[in-house]
């Protein structure tokens, strides 16, 4: 039994040296993927290109729901939509605002020339110079991300299980299907509080 033992205890030292190993490699190869992101950002910047072409180079030209769904995975990194869900959102972009297909085109244009704009930050880079393109790319992200378009009274809700807002936690948090009271319930004192 003692032997037994002994090897227990010589395999267990090398799995937790493995393990550590693992999350420093896991460490390190992030850290590296994040530097080597932010001298290419930087270099898209100051106008360096390194013979690399730009990620949207090949986005659709026009408004149509091609370069909408280009524009749309720039802004969100994401690689595919569901093509119901995206014809929906494009639509009740469109009718919310007819200037719409012009400021897709417009942004896909913008995002060409500016392609080191990391797509957390097109808002704020476009916001002293293009406050109406800025304010499509807010538009977009707020249909994706929370299923709403329009503004009150006139808003239209065009997705909600499939919201992008409930990925993060789509593993933990069961999505509400119903409303547990009036809205705006959780903002009321409780009774007898």
């Amino acid at each position: 039994m003692t032997d037994v033992q002994h090897n227990d205890k010589n395999h267990a030292h090398p799995r937790v040296t493995y393990v550590q190993s693992a999350g420093r490699r896991t460490w390190l190869l992030g850290a590296c993927a994040a530097a080597a992101a932010l001298a290419f950002t930087s270099a898209g910047r100051f106008g360096m290109s390194f013979g690399i072409p730009s990620a949207f180079a090949d986005a659709p030209a026009g408004g149509g729901l091609d370069a909408f769904l280009a524009l749309s995975q720039h802004l969100t990194a994401r690689t595919s939509f569901n093509p119901v869900l995206a014809k929906r959102v494009y639509d009740a972009l469109v009718h919310a605002d007819a200037q719409f297909p012009q400021n897709v085109s417009a942004l896909n244009t913008w995002l060409q020339g500016h392609g080191g704009v990391p797509s957390d930050t097109v808002t704020q880079a476009l916001q002293t110079d293009q406050p109406v393109l800025a304010k499509t790319v807010s538009a977009i992200m707020r249909a994706w991300y929370l299923g709403l378009v329009g503004e009150m009274p006139h808003v239209q809700v065009v997705a909600y299980e499939s919201a992008l807002m409930f990925d993060p936690v789509r593993d933990v948090l069961t999505i509400p299907s119903y409303c547990r009271d009036v809205p705006f319930y959780w903002t009321q004192k409780p009774a007898g509080a």
